[in-house]
């Protein structure tokens, strides 16, 4: 089997509370770095030996060495640093979470490994099909669109992403250079362009939507042109994820045209949790022969989902792709930073091991 699986997931896992007290040990200057890397190496192994044991096909390392999903691209990248973002996350009683974003302060220059290291210990204690996961381009740039450029070398967004771009093509490059057959590139921007709230901020801030969702399209393919034969691509569309809240709402229909069809990735991976996703007519936008990846499990809530119910949503979406080009999977990560989703390790498992089990009912394999 080639990439993406029947029961695929999103890649980011709960970390164990030895990680987490880690990551504040190191914080505090109490524990050294090669003892860091230990409590890590160990944590690594525990989750794949996790997942497959679950009987999944394809294993990540759980994100155990990111303080979020695109910390370590400016720790290893100059010219990066952290800033306040122009949007708030919300819940569905309207409170709002304040997070930080990246920021360009300088020259974009790749001066550490980004993904490679953690790639070659995953693949060293791994069975299954090991994926690494990566912020999309437009992670560097939508929060707080040219504003984050003030203080940057770069005088318009264009010349930004042609370096920033370029780092990617060398990053997927390297990781296929040590056997990687999988690249998630997680997409938050485009997604959050369908949502009227949203568009109404972007605009208020003297930016068009249409030029921005031009923009980032253009730079997902600079960043996975040219990769290597063998690779497969996907984009995880997400509404953002941080302990149990998002950013937008809105079905595809706005951004699925254009997205589907210009966008050179081989596989979409979807949020379809919950009824602010919309329904499943947008998929009728999939090229031929492209892989869906239906996000019907929830990591925002530990309520378990139905077999049933999810095997008859799968079949829903098949009226739009064949049921052979449709896989399933939690809608994203459970834990894009290192504090996690409002759900239990248990919850985790079980949630995990439902998309394997609906996975076999429906195609016979995970």
């Amino acid at each position: 089997m080639s990439p993406p699986y029947r029961a695929d997931h999103i890649g980011s896992l709960l970390r164990p509370k030895e990680l987490t007290q880690a990551f504040r040990a190191r914080g505090e200057g109490k524990m050294s770095l090669a003892e860091f890397r230990k409590a890590q190496d160990a944590a690594v192994r525990e989750a794949v030996a996790f997942q497959e044991a679950l009987g999944l096909n394809v294993v990540t390392d759980g994100e155990f060495r990111r303080a979020s999903y695109w910390s370590h691209w400016i720790d290893a990248i100059d010219g990066f640093s952290v800033g306040e973002p122009l949007f708030k996350f919300h819940d569905e009683r309207g409170n709002e979470q304040s997070f930080t974003c990246p920021v360009c302060t300088g020259a974009l220059r790749k001066v550490a490994p980004i993904s490679t290291e953690e790639f070659k210990f995953l693949k060293s204690v791994a069975k299954a099909e090991p994926k690494i996961t990566m912020p999309s381009p437009s992670t560097f740039h939508f929060w707080r669109g040219n504003r984050g450029l003030e203080n940057s070398p770069y005088k318009s967004a264009d010349a930004f992403f042609a370096d920033l771009c370029a780092i990617y093509r060398q990053e997927i490059a390297d990781l296929a250079a040590l056997g990687c057959r999988y690249v998630q590139i997680d997409e938050v921007a485009l997604i959050n362009l369908a949502d009227p709230d949203i568009r109404a901020k972007v605009k208020a801030r003297g930016e068009d939507p249409e030029a921005l969702t031009a923009l980032y399209i253009k730079a997902m393919n600079e960043a996975v042109k040219g990769r290597p034969k063998g690779v497969t691509a996907a984009m995880h569309i997400c509404r953002g994820n941080f302990k149990g809240r998002w950013l937008s709402e809105g079905g595809y229909d706005a951004i699925a045209e254009r997205v589907f069809k210009e966008i050179d990735v081989d596989a979409f991976c979807l949020e379809y949790d919950t009824a602010r996703a919309g329904d499943f007519k947008p998929l009728a936008h999939v090229p031929k022969g492209k892989s869906v990846v239906l996000g019907l499990v929830s990591t925002k809530t530990p309520a378990l989902e139905s077999a049933e119910g999810l095997v008859r949503r799968i079949e829903e979406a098949a009226k739009y792709v064949p049921k052979e080009h449709i896989c399933l999977s939690p809608q994203c990560g459970f834990a894009s930073t290192v504090a996690g989703n409002p759900v239990t390790l248990e919850d985790e498992k079980r949630k995990l091991a439902l998309v394997v089990e609906v996975a076999k009912k429906v195609w016979g394999a995970a």
